[in-house]
């Protein structure tokens, strides 16, 4: 499902229209993606949460020369499915 799609999906299922369904959409990835450059955790109950990580530097090796290149220290975004999600997966 790509952006279009869910905005699609959401007015849908909201009644919402597509124009209403994008700006709630694009609200709700602003404050998650400001939450989260904070490092703040953000969780949605039944559904899962976000949150910031941080990656060791580590070395590892290039496929291609077989050297040995250090990959540095970083902060990713971890998600963690909650248990409602997660049963639905199943």
């Amino acid at each position: 499902m790509n952006k279009a799609e869910l905005i699609e999906a959401i007015a849908s299922n909201s009644g919402l229209t597509k124009a209403d369904s994008k700006r709630a959409l694009d609200a709700f990835l602003k404050a998650t993606s400001g939450a989260l450059k904070k490092g703040e955790r953000v969780a949605l109950v039944g559904f899962g949460s976000f949150q910031v990580a941080k990656r060791a530097a580590r070395k590892a090796i290039s496929p291609q020369t077989k050297k040995v290149i250090n990959i540095p220290a970083k902060k990713v975004v971890r998600f963690k499915a909650g248990n409602d999600l997660a049963g639905m997966v199943k």
